[in-house]
């Protein structure tokens, strides 16, 4: 009987019943825990899509920020051991200085990179000082949690991670479905600042407004104030500052300018050296086409791939129509198919004036169809097959455009690809990047296309190559359809000197680009780093 006894005596008492004060208390903690974690999430999101916006390679940007700010959040949990002592106050200030810091990063980012060119030490900077304030929240909260009500510390982190989980799920999906739509990456960050200030606010003003000092609360009261109001201030002058970071990056004066939640659009106009208006279109910083000579470009692309049959044809990329401008003047085509994965860049072509003129508003042709879709996914559903298809995508310096130069993508192309049909691809540059440009042609030929290479000039960006393409064994001629219109630059004679490679731009030993192996990803990244 006594051992009985003795058991039931070491059993833990029921614990009493929170009061109202009590469950509201901890709402409002864990609502603040939800809020900082969703906007540590999206500062992370914020600091990559930047980077793969100004210099590409998004898998060394994601590398990079991730890795800085996981080790500096572990770095910032053990920092933040001695401010346990005065948990209320040591977090608003965290709070405060993350809400800043995390708020203005983008700016001061583009900044360095438009002024300084300092982008990748600024980028390590700003996320080793996110990292740590975003360390030292975890300690701060889970002190906090257990003066509102002492529990098991098994249970007080199950409550706290849940929250701090859910909370980085919902920060990772608003970031591209809404606040990157809705405000931009700029303006963007300094809402989620706004946010991660107010978070501050809660656990001071709310929760434990009795346990603070009156000086104590007032300071971090006018603190919080000053970070709103230098928050606010920038976001009313985000657009002047942002245009004029971003006119400092370009020659000529910007005429349009759009960051959408694939890339960064910006179009220039100036007067060129012959007087003739200049426009420039540029994505993600990279020149795609200079008005003056585009037609060098675009003629290569498209008029020797409809060589033969070509009555319906698959443009794919060139999204601000101008190779769907060369395609429609074949008369022999009843049908085209445009897949763009930006309906920006479709938009703009359409509507955006300089951009329409230059493309003879070939989207509205009737005998056009804008798709806009990842490349890569639309072909896996397509069906319908093409006599042509033209394939002008961006170079591929980021894993998302690197899938579009695999193995795996042309495989996917054959499907859709008549038995008579002939593929055009752009492959960047054979003389600054030789081999990038001679791994596409491998892989084009590792999945089972026959290919004939070749290269032109483009006084606004260079050399360029090509590579003409079609299935089986026996390589394409080059040369240009009967029913061809008058061209400024190319002719039959211009495309037999094409293919005339210079020793040091021949052919080298490279890999095919796989989806698991994309060798034209590595080697154009090394390329133009050279330059």
């Amino acid at each position: 009987m006594s051992s009985a006894l003795d058991d039931r005596s070491t059993v833990t008492p029921p614990r009493p019943p929170a009061d109202r004060h009590t469950r509201g208390a901890r709402f409002l903690l864990l609502l603040a825990v939800f809020l900082c974690a969703a906007c540590g999430l999206v500062y992370e999101l914020a600091l990559t899509a930047l980077g793969s916006y100004l210099i590409g390679n998004s898998v060394l940007q994601t590398s990079v920020v991730i890795s800085v700010m996981v080790f500096a959040m572990g770095v910032g949990s053990l920092a933040a051991k001695p401010l346990r002592r005065r948990p209320v106050v040591a977090f608003a200030v965290v709070e405060g200085v993350l809400a800043l810091v995390g708020g203005l990063s983008v700016l001061m980012l583009y900044a360095a990179f438009a002024w300084l060119q300092l982008y990748m030490p600024a980028m390590i900077v700003v996320s080793l000082v996110v990292g740590l304030l975003i360390g030292a929240e975890i300690p701060l909260l889970m002190t906090l949690l257990q003066r509102i009500r002492k529990q098991e510390a098994s249970s007080a982190v199950a409550d706290m991670f849940a929250v701090d989980y859910i909370g980085a799920l919902v920060g990772g999906l608003c970031f591209p479905l809404f606040l990157l739509p809705t405000f931009g990456q700029l303006k963007g960050a300094l809402v989620v600042g706004v946010v991660n200030a107010v978070a501050g606010v809660i656990v001071v003003v709310f929760i434990f407004r009795r346990q603070t000092g009156r000086l104590a609360k007032a300071g971090l009261l006018a603190g919080v104030t000053v970070v709103l109001a230098a928050l606010g201030t920038t976001y009313v002058l985000a657009e002047d500052l942002e245009m004029t970071a971003r006119q400092h990056m370009y020659a000529d004066p910007i005429i349009h300018s759009e960051t959408t939640q694939y890339q960064d659009i910006v179009v220039t106009r100036s007067t060129a050296f012959t007087g003739e208006p200049d426009v420039r279109l540029f994505l993600n910083g990279d020149l795609q086409f200079s008005s003056v000579d585009e037609y060098r470009y675009h003629e290569s692309l498209v008029h020797p791939a409809l060589s033969g049959r070509h009555s319906n044809v698959l443009v794919m990329g060139g999204g601000d129509g101008l190779a769907l401008r060369e395609v429609l003047r074949h008369e022999g085509v009843r049908h085209v198919t445009l897949v763009e994965l930006d309906p920006a860049m479709t938009r703009l072509a359409r509507t955006f004036e300089p951009l329409r003129k230059l493309n003879h508003g070939a989207l509205d042709d009737p005998r056009a169809k804008v798709v806009n879709a990842d490349a890569f996914t639309w072909l896996r559903e397509a069906r319908q097959q093409y006599d042509a298809v033209i394939i002008d995508f961006p170079d591929p310096d980021s894993a998302s455009l690197a899938k579009l130069y695999s193995v795996e993508f042309y495989d996917l192309l054959r499907r859709v690809l008549a038995p008579h049909g002939q593929v055009m691809v752009q492959s960047g540059s054979p003389f600054f990047a030789p081999k990038t440009y001679w791994s596409i042609a491998k892989t084009i030929e590792t999945a089972g296309y026959a290919t004939t290479e070749f290269q032109i000039d483009v006084p606004s960006f260079g050399n360029w190559g090509f590579v003409l393409a079609r299935p089986g064994t026996e390589a394409p001629p080059l040369r240009l359809a009967p029913d061809t219109p008058k061209l400024r630059y190319l002719d039959e004679a211009v495309l037999k000197a094409a293919t005339v490679f210079p020793v040091d731009r021949r052919r080298t030993d490279v890999r095919p680009s796989t989806l698991m192996d994309p060798a034209v990803l590595e080697y154009v990244l090394d390329e133009w780093r050279d330059y």
